[in-house]
């Protein structure tokens, strides 16, 4: 039986926890920075978790990750 691929796309944009729920980025903090106040950048700054109802979906692209 061959092995299963890992989306490359998803794995350089999702992280497995030690807890086992996938980390994600923040969107919205590429360009236009001097619009948005000091509080919402470091918001952003921080990741935040993925969506349990989106995290089976995920999980199929990243067969190796946890």
């Amino acid at each position: 039986m061959p092995k299963m691929k890992t989306k490359r796309a998803a794995a350089k944009r999702f992280k497995a926890t030690g807890g086992g729920r996938i980390r994600r980025s923040t969107a919205g903090k590429q360009h236009l920075m001097r619009g948005k106040s000091a509080n919402r950048m470091r918001r952003l700054k921080k990741n935040s978790m993925v969506d349990p109802v989106d995290e089976a979906r995920i999980r199929r692209l990243l067969p190796y990750e946890l």
